[in-house]
């Protein structure tokens, strides 16, 4: 199954100069966040990638095209270097696409612009580039499988570490309340489509507040929710945060390390799920 990951933003709050790398290719460790995300759908079995670029274009293909596998392989060396044996291997399995979507394109017209390397996939999958999780998800695209729905995704519980402040009107506080505590979910950015997801964009639009929004109208779009392992990187502090987990090898995300993914029941969604990241997104 072929997996979409929108990788052509700007990244304003993880640039730290004018010359600063694509927020997808920020590392962890050695690696880029993205290729922890695709190290993550291969564990799974999807390992053919469409890649929309954008903003930094030439340094993701640049990555990949001098890519070496020693840095997360052992290996065995012979002939004084001339000879590199691999022990394992990452990315030799993995076909890759990489599409210039744009500088300044919406989410939802960038997928509208890489259809043309879809259109042999009655379902796809899609992910924005700097979000992480242990979660199932060959599970979800089974149940995702079971309806007549144009699209989901993952719905998740609020990490933001800020408070929601309840007042009245002559502005006297009435509670303070950290938004991770809510009855709420947003969205975690892990999608699965079908190809009438493209009936509900047009032109220029949003995939969320657009096309998810228009097929939920019409009862064709749901939501996976997990409340497990789940962690963004749109900003230094949520980088800084990952940084320090895979340095203590604390690397949920790392299902390929064979690890299970977080036994943690899934959220009830007793309210709406927000469509909308509470931080912007690639």
């Amino acid at each position: 199954m072929k997996v979409v990951l929108f990788c052509g933003g700007l990244g304003m709050r993880m640039r730290s100069g004018p010359e600063s790398l694509p927020k997808p290719m920020t590392s962890i460790g050695s690696r880029p966040v993205l290729w922890h995300i695709m190290k993550y759908y291969a564990h799974f079995g999807h390992t053919e990638f469409v890649l929309c670029l954008g903003y930094g274009a030439n340094a993701v293909k640049d990555y990949f095209l001098h890519y070496s596998e020693t840095h997360s392989n052992d290996f065995v060396l012979t002939k004084g270097g001339e000879q590199v044996e691999l022990l394992s291997t990452d990315i030799s399995e993995w076909r890759i696409t990489f599409v210039d979507t744009g500088m300044d394109t919406a989410i939802g017209e960038r997928l509208r612009r890489v259809r043309g390397f879809l259109e042999d996939d009655e379902v796809f999958l899609a992910n924005y580039g700097d979000v992480l999780t242990d979660a199932p998800m060959n599970d979800f695209i089974d149940g995702f499988l079971r309806t007549d729905a144009v699209g989901s995704l993952m719905a998740v519980p609020p990490q933001d570490s800020f408070h929601v402040v309840r007042y009245d009107p002559d502005g006297r506080m009435r509670d303070l309340e950290p938004v991770a505590d809510m009855s709420m979910c947003i969205n975690g950015g892990y999608f699965v489509l079908r190809q009438g997801i493209f009936d509900y964009l047009d032109e220029g639009d949003d995939l969320v507040m657009d096309g998810c929004v228009r097929a939920a109208r019409d009862g064709r779009f749901r939501v996976h929710p997990y409340s497990g392992f789940w962690a963004p990187m749109d900003t230094l502090k949520e980088r800084a945060a990952l940084e320090e987990r895979n340095r203590t090898g604390d690397r949920p995300w790392a299902v390929w390390e064979n690890r299970a993914p977080s036994a943690v029941p899934a959220p009830a969604l007793a309210v709406p799920v927000a469509l909308e990241r509470v931080h912007a997104t690639t």
